[in-house]
């Protein structure tokens, strides 16, 4: 939600300080979060705009986000209802390179949020993918399980695949179990296997449960390799499996709760007993099977996304179907042998 708009706050409305009686309140949360948990913006967005004096609560202005609030509390947002809280949900994204991980970019480039369907509710991502990396991104409604998903703490395993520049030997990269120091950060503990060496690239798999900034393309450079495609296919329990580029899916609410466990449910606060809110109409609604007009668009065999990542050069003679053309048939000769 954007701030462009000036604030539609009665003048007669008085600033409010933070009070013993709600400081105290039962079952209450932060006026920043409650408003992030609704989806209206981020904590840190929330506490500029009660800064800004767009915020009130029980008919008196905000002056400070030192406040507990509620759901008996009547609070309004530039002169609105806050949204109901909903419940906690989670999505898988493929996210293509050449994108940002960030809602607005001030060099005008394109942001995952820019791309995703409209009937999307308000999310943030767990984590960031630099604008090069591909794969897999989370993408959730709350705030909570956000940053607790994010914690090296959580301990949850993001595995990666690597091509890169350069020759290494498995030797080498068994010595990063141990950690690396790299121009004075120290990387903990990374699992790396080397798949195959493919003229001067080599294509390996990378495991690791920090997820620093840029950590695989900094480890990788420490070693000689200069990596030139970077897909994350894997992160904690959740894996990037058959999501075409740029595709999006829910997370079931039983599998969620399964996945997450009830330490990191009560420790991100997460809201299973929050309604499902309504989205937008089916009339509006994007939807990757579909034209701009509505339209069904008639699609061919769904292909495995990793399936795009293998770079061995084609076998001469041409592809199954030039041999079926010319009368091969399956185990007669390899003519139809699946590569």
């Amino acid at each position: 939600m954007k701030s462009t708009k000036s604030p539609n706050i009665s003048k007669s409305a008085k600033p409010v300080q933070p009070s013993a009686t709600n400081v105290e309140a039962p079952a209450g949360e932060r006026i920043a979060k409650r408003m992030a948990r609704a989806g209206l913006c981020s904590r840190r967005d929330a506490e500029r705009w009660i800064a800004d004096g767009r915020v009130q609560v029980n008919g008196k202005l905000l002056q400070t986000p030192a406040c507990v609030v509620t759901s008996k509390d009547h609070i309004l947002v530039d002169g609105k209802d806050i949204p109901i809280t909903e419940r906690t949900r989670l999505w898988l994204l493929n996210k293509r390179s050449g994108q940002v991980t960030t809602s607005s970019d001030p060099e005008g480039r394109k942001t995952v949020f820019e791309a995703l369907p409209g009937d999307l509710p308000r999310v943030l991502s767990v984590g960031r993918l630099d604008i090069n990396t591909e794969g897999l991104l989370l993408l959730t409604n709350d705030g909570g399980l956000s940053r607790a998903l994010e914690l090296p703490s959580t301990g949850w395993l993001r595995r990666y695949r690597v091509r890169a520049h350069g020759t290494i030997t498995q030797e080498e990269l068994d010595a990063l179990k141990d950690g690396i120091a790299v121009e004075g950060v120290l990387y903990g503990s990374i699992e790396a296997e080397l798949e195959r060496q493919q003229g001067s690239n080599v294509w390996l798999t990378f495991a690791m449960r920090e997820g620093k900034n840029r950590e695989v393309k900094k480890v990788l450079s420490a070693l000689g390799l200069e990596v030139n495609r970077l897909i994350r296919t894997s992160y904690g329990p959740f894996q990037l499996g058959d999501l075409s580029a740029g595709e999006v899916r829910e997370v079931r609410g039983r599998t969620l709760r399964d996945q997450l466990g009830s330490k990191l449910i009560e420790q991100s606060g997460a809201n299973f007993d929050a309604p499902l809110l309504a989205t937008l109409p089916k009339a509006i609604k994007k939807s990757s099977n579909t034209d701009k007009a509505g339209k069904p668009v008639k699609r061919g065999k769904k292909i495995d996304p990793l399936s795009r990542l293998d770079t061995k050069p084609q076998r001469p003679g041409g592809d199954d179907r030039s041999q079926k053309r010319k009368g091969g048939k399956r185990g007669q000769g390899g003519a139809d042998r699946r590569r």
